[in-house]
């Protein structure tokens, strides 16, 4: 099942009660008018009258004295009483339907992820995050996000992005997202002291694997880099290398963007040799790779 099926189906059962809610409060705003018109109550006593015949508790202190009004009050009982039941089947089905259907998508998604191999982890899918989710998109990389903001959840999972719906700081997360079969993990949560905690599990979990941290304040570099990040990247930083580059160089920063931004059908590309490779511990001005 998709995360977009699901939301599907959690707006139907919404919708379910909705229509259920809506029916009672509609019989009861008939019984009230009705009751008020041909017994002449007033409006408290014929909602009174009203709930007390819905609900089946008929405390008898109020009751129809007219002909017309006992034989509304018949009929009512039976509509009333079958509106109020169907409501009450609606809501208590909706709601096992939904424990049942999430407890089952999380299973699902619990296995698909056991699954996973040599993928990536994003943790944190904010401004940081979204733009690498991107790129890793077009790039067709395997990769799962682990975020506890539904308004981003929501985003992703319109997306078509797999989600995890939890704390990246909490070591069932990292391992809940394949941490140990990984070939790589991206914390780019907004607090430092965070990414931190994340660093530190994730290395302890896979000591093989290949950590990007984000950096926001530049003391945090060295923190990250201890914790066991094997680079870290800090956007602030970038940034005004990046401004300085386009204020005193701008024909440089303007190649620099036309290949970063694929303008020139240009992309930079890293291939590993082989250890028995004949380039293997060769320069590159020494290889025929130029040619």
């Amino acid at each position: 099942m998709s995360f977009t099926s699901f939301r599907l189906r959690s707006s139907g059962r919404r919708s379910t009660v909705r229509n259920a809610v809506l029916a009672v409060v509609v019989a009861i705003a008939l019984g009230t008018l009705a009751f008020h018109r041909i017994e002449h109550w007033s409006l408290l006593d014929s909602l009174y009258a009203t709930a007390q015949t819905v609900t089946t508790v008929g405390f008898g202190d109020v009751t129809p004295k007219s002909t017309q009004g006992r034989v509304f009050a018949i009929a009512f009982m039976l509509v009333g009483v079958g509106v109020v039941l169907y409501a009450l089947t609606a809501t208590v089905q909706s709601i096992v339907q939904s424990e049942l259907v999430a407890a089952f998508g999380q299973r699902r998604r619990t296995r698909k992820m056991s699954k996973l191999r040599n993928h990536f982890i994003i943790c944190g899918a904010g401004r940081v995050g979204s733009h690498l989710i991107r790129d890793l998109r077009l790039s067709d990389a395997v990769f799962i996000v682990i975020e506890r903001d539904l308004q981003k959840v929501a985003e992703l999972t319109d997306q078509g992005v797999p989600v995890l719906v939890r704390d990246a700081t909490l070591e069932e997360s990292l391992r809940e997202a394949g941490v140990e079969h990984a070939s790589g993990l991206a914390a780019c949560l907004a607090d430092d002291a965070d990414n931190v905690y994340v660093v530190l599990t994730a290395r302890d979990l896979n000591s093989k694997l290949h950590i990007v941290a984000r950096a926001a304040e530049e003391q945090a570099e060295i923190k990250l880099m201890r914790a066991g990040a094997n680079r870290v990247v800090a956007p602030t930083i970038i940034g005004g290398h990046r401004m300085a580059t386009a204020l005193m160089k701008p024909a440089v920063a303007d190649f620099i963007d036309s290949i970063t931004a694929s303008q020139l059908e240009l992309a930079f590309e890293q291939v590993e040799v082989d250890a028995a490779s004949s380039l293997a511990g060769q320069k590159l001005r020494d290889t025929n790779i130029p040619s």
